[in-house]
Order: C-alpha cells, then sequence, then structure tokens
C-alpha cells in the first residue's frame, strides 16, 4: 500500500492506508475537491490496494497489482464523461457486469470520474446500484462540484475531502519533477492545483496577457479591451481554463472593486451558455463588453 508517487493530502492518505489494514472498505466513495490536485489518481492507488491480493505494504508482484500496472485489470473499471456528460446507457452497462464476480481480486471497483457531470438519468439509475451494491464492490466517485449530485446520491456515499495542495509542498514537487523554478507571485495563481501549474507553464504567455487585461481592466476602452482579448476568441479548446483564471485575478480585486462580484457571475453565465452551445464569439463579445460597461 503506497501513496509515495502522490503529492499532498497527507491525512487522506493515512485515511485510505487505515480503510484497507482494518478490512473497512466501504461500497460507496466520493472523492471531493479542488480541480487538478490528484483526486482520481489517489482513487486508482486506492483501487489498487482494495484489489491487491496481499494487502502488503507496497505490494508490486502479485498478479492483481500487476494486471492494475499494466492497465489490463479484469475487475478494475474507469466511467468517464464522452461529450461533456456521463448518460444513463453508461451507468447500465456498468450495472450490467456489476453483479459477475471478481476474476482475479477478492473485489471489484468502479471509478467514476467527473461524476458532476452525470446527468440526471444516470444519476437516478446509479441510484438503485448505490441502495443495494454486491458484497464485493466499491464504487469511487470523483468530482470538483458535489452540488450538481443529487442528494440522494450523496447520503449513499462516505465523502472524502481533498484540500488545494500547499504551496511549499507544490513548489518543491514542480522544482523535483520538472525543474521548475517557480515565482512566488507565479505560485500563488496556480491555487495549489497541479494541472494549473501545468497549464499555465504550457500557456504562459496568454496567461501574462490576461493577467495584464484583467489586472486593469477598468482602464481601458472598449476597442482597447477587445484588441487584448483575441486571445479569448483563439482559445476555444481551453476557454474553461481561461475564465478560471480571469475569475482567480478578478477575486484578488474584489476587496477595492466590489462590482467585480458581478463580473464573475458574468463568467460563470459565459461557462453556462458556452456549455450549452452558444455561437462562441457572442458569447465571448458579451462577456467583454458586460466587464467593460461595469467601469465606464
Amino acid at each position: 500500500m503506497s501513496f509515495e508517487n502522490l503529492v499532498g493530502n497527507e491525512p487522506i492518505k493515512q485515511i485510505l492506508k487505515n480503510t484497507i489494514k482494518k478490512e473497512n472498505i466501504l461500497h460507496s466513495y466520493i472523492f471531493y475537491g479542488p480541480s487538478g490536485i490528484g483526486k482520481k489518481e489517489f482513487a486508482k492507488e486506492f483501487a489498487k490496494m482494495i484489489l491487491c491480493n496481499t494487502k502488503e505494504e507496497n505490494c508490486r508482484t502479485c498478479k492483481s497489482c500487476i494486471e492494475f500496472k499494466t492497465l489490463n485489470h479484469p475487475d478494475f473499471f474507469e466511467i468517464t464523461a464522452e461529450n461533456d456528460s456521463i448518460k444513463i446507457d453508461e451507468i447500465r452497462k456498468m450495472q450490467n457486469t456489476i453483479l459477475e464476480k471478481p476474476i482475479i481480486s477478492n473485489n471489484k471497483v468502479y471509478v467514476i470520474d467527473d461524476a458532476d457531470t452525470l446527468t440526471k438519468e444516470a444519476q437516478n439509475c446509479l441510484l438503485k446500484t448505490l441502495e443495494e451494491p454486491p458484497a464485493f464492490v466499491t464504487i469511487i466517485l470523483i468530482t470538483d462540484n458535489d452540488s450538481k449530485l443529487l442528494p440522494t446520491i450523496k447520503s449513499r456515499c462516505s465523502k472524502i475531502v481533498f484540500k488545494k495542495i500547499e504551496d511549499t509542498v507544490l513548489e518543491k514537487f514542480l522544482n523535483e519533477k520538472y525543474g521548475l523554478n517557480i515565482e512566488k507571485n507565479e505560485l500563488e495563481s496556480y491555487q495549489g492545483s497541479i494541472k494549473n501549474a501545468i497549464k499555465f507553464q504550457e500557456n504562459k504567455e496568454i496567461y501574462n496577457q490576461l493577467d495584464k487585461v484583467f489586472s486593469q481592466i477598468e482602464d481601458y476602452n472598449s476597442i482597447d479591451a477587445l484588441n487584448n482579448l483575441d486571445i479569448l476568441y483563439n482559445s476555444k479548446e481551453n476557454i474553461n481554463d481561461l475564465l478560471d483564471y480571469i475569475t482567480y485575478i478578478l477575486y484578488k480585486k474584489i476587496r477595492s472593486h466590489p462590482q467585480y462580484i458581478s463580473y464573475i457571475e458574468e463568467i460563470e453565465n459565459t461557462k453556462v451558455r458556452l456549455n450549452s452551445n452558444s455561437n462562441y464569439d457572442m458569447c465571448i463579445d458579451r462577456l467583454i463588453f458586460k466587464i467593460w460597461e461595469g467601469n465606464h
């Protein structure tokens, strides 16, 4: 049993290890916390520990652990969103196999990533399984936003709450793994997230441009704002990450500019419109003008 390659959330590592040692594994969990801190990696490591044939510390030699490492374990299942949602058909597929006994382990584990994208129909379908799961099954739901899960789903799962990674821990990890020497103000912008750190490094010029514009958005006229934000129109693939970063910038300014609260609300509204397939350029136009109008 080991989390040696995972960063942060040391108390949770101990909780999960103790769960295995005491053979107190529950049928359903919710792994909840900020995006990009490693919840999925924790879930997989926990799954490997549950499935291990020996339950020995750092076992790497039993048939189950070998199969898990090669991504070929017949008793481990991962469900992920397709086209931004997990539909009822995926849950029905799970239910078709869930009663079948394990093949090489004593248990079976199902990990549902981005569980907040489960449709209402899919959640209601899943609820039937959570109410009476087979004795050998553990289901782990991973989410950044548990408010989108039905109360009946949440009431049947044990909630494990993850925290953002401490800046000092994240700084050490980025230095050791990627050879990065991070400045303090830049480290703060990662908000304790490995994913944010990597994306920032890969798109540093874009994030710096956003910081330049939105840190002084009150000084721009509409044409200036549009000319300096071409980057948003050309970043459709990762727009949600960029909108999250703009939100972070504005949050830092709320104390001196209380009106920025409404801008943050507009950013969230923009995400909703984009997720509902509204015209992309029009959504960005609306966001920029709403923020600019609030300053003039």
